[in-house]
């Protein structure tokens, strides 16, 4: 069983009510991939701040798993998963950089566009409880492949207890943010990394031209300082 994830930061600029210590307002997350409640399995998520904030070490008891600051400065965010009892995992450590500037500061930042930054990850949950196990494995936040090995589990009834969407939403699929989170699917990583390996073959072209112009040039230098 996987859970997979996506965590990382949105942040604003604050424009005109900026000031030295307050410049942007940010947010940090931890989120289902496809914006599923990851609750199932997540039963509270520490962040920890910068020193600097009051009670910087802030603890979100249930889905959305997220908090908002604002501030200046750019540092890192250490994110604590706790599971619940039936998972039987030992609590994960994540860690995120927040960033409030964008790549390109050429420019006049923006009030309405945001820096956004992603990381995803699967949770893999190798030997599950049959207690989690049955619980989850019709959650559309798990991927389940397969019964794992050692469990064994009842005879399917044909009826299921098990109706998502009459619980309590965690998921972020209504979320404020949600026009700004980035999708992470298979075929959008295989789109990046074709498109890298393009970059990658047009810097080396570019690379071999140049040397070419250069040997070019050695050439007729040295055919001129023979004559």
């Amino acid at each position: 069983m996987t859970l997979p994830v996506v965590y990382g930061t949105i942040s604003f600029w604050l424009g005109k009510k900026a000031d030295e210590y307050h410049s942007h307002k940010w947010t940090v997350y931890i989120r289902g991939a496809t914006n599923e409640d990851i609750g199932v399995a997540i039963k509270r998520v520490v962040f920890q701040l910068h020193p600097s904030f009051n009670n910087p070490t802030r603890v979100v008891e249930s889905a959305p798993f997220e908090l908002s600051e604002t501030g200046w400065g750019e540092f890192e965010i250490s994110i604590t998963i706790f599971f619940h009892g039936d998972v039987a995992e030992k609590p994960l450590d994540l860690f995120h950089h927040l960033k409030l500037y964008p790549e390109d500061e050429s420019g006049p930042q923006s009030i309405k566009k945001p820096v956004v930054v992603e990381s995803y990850d699967e949770i893999v949950f190798a030997e599950p409880s049959e207690a989690f196990y049955l619980r989850a494995r019709n959650h559309p936040a798990v991927v389940t492949t397969g019964t794992p090995t050692g469990l064994s589990l009842p005879p399917p009834s044909g009826t299921t207890n098990e109706n998502f969407s009459e619980k309590k939403r965690g998921d972020t699929k209504d979320h404020p943010l949600n026009q700004w989170f980035l999708r992470h699917s298979e075929a959008d990583e295989l789109a990046q990394l074709t498109a890298a390996r393009q970059q990658v073959q047009n810097h080396i072209m570019k690379l071999r031209r140049q040397v070419n112009l250069v040997e070019i040039e050695v050439t007729r230098l040295k055919a001129n300082s023979g004559q």
